[in-house]
């Protein structure tokens, strides 16, 4: 039986996540998560307290995406500035096709409509950026210039405002390319040798992992 309530309470969460994300949170009535789930009112009551609590739900669900993500993309072996440009790729693909991803999204930018205490967003994705960064300097592959910390948070602050965009304009049917664009004018900034940048966005693209079935983004390719 606790199995069998675990196995509802998800597919609930992935039901509410769709149905938040669609309509947002003040469009989204529990009758409306009952009706899309199959479950009664009071079966989605048994899990959650109210539609404060499972919005909350699916925000941490959202979070708890995070930590697993990054460990495959961003192994201790390996370029850092390769996975954080194949940890990009996954995170853009999450943000795409994930359900609970996208509803946790739609959520925390319609917060203050929400009476529960959501988790702080950017804050991990910074800290992760900055130790990928500070790893390739080790490896002699970040340019002297650059600042891991300044150039974290910048990254971050492009990659996010870049998700905002595609978002608005393509539902982030684009985001592959968009976010190819955008290492293109990352790469070389970062790499202390800048003839390396489209070597190393190939093979991030090429080892990106999550979904196998989605077309490759186009890589350009100077000519020598």
């Amino acid at each position: 039986m606790q199995a069998r309530a675990g196995t509802t309470r998800q597919s609930l969460l992935e039901t509410a996540a769709r149905l938040f994300h669609e309509q947002g949170f003040a469009g989204t009535s529990i009758s409306d998560i009952g009706n899309a789930s199959g479950l009664t009112s009071g079966a989605i009551y048994f899990h959650f307290s109210n539609k404060d609590a499972l919005a909350r739900a699916v925000v941490e669900a959202h979070f708890a995406t995070w930590p697993e993500l990054i460990e495959r993309q961003s192994p201790a072996e390996g370029p850092a500035l390769q996975a954080l440009v194949r940890l990009s790729f996954a995170v853009a693909r999450a943000y795409r096709d994930d359900p609970v991803v996208r509803g946790g999204a739609r959520l925390w930018g319609e917060r203050y409509a929400i009476d529960a205490r959501l988790p702080t967003p950017f804050v991990g994705w910074i800290a992760t950026a900055r130790a990928l960064l500070e790893r390739a300097r080790e490896e002699g592959d970040l340019a002297d210039r650059v600042d891991p910390a300044a150039a974290a948070r910048s990254i971050i602050h492009a990659f996010f405002g870049m998700h905002t965009v595609s978002d608005a304009l393509s539902g982030r049917a684009d985001i592959e390319d968009d976010l190819t664009d955008l290492w293109h004018l990352l790469l070389p900034a970062l790499l202390a040798d800048p003839r390396r940048a489209e070597d190393t966005l190939a093979r991030a693209v090429a080892g990106a992992t999550g979904c196998a079935d989605q077309a490759a983004p186009r890589v350009r390719v100077d000519a020598e």
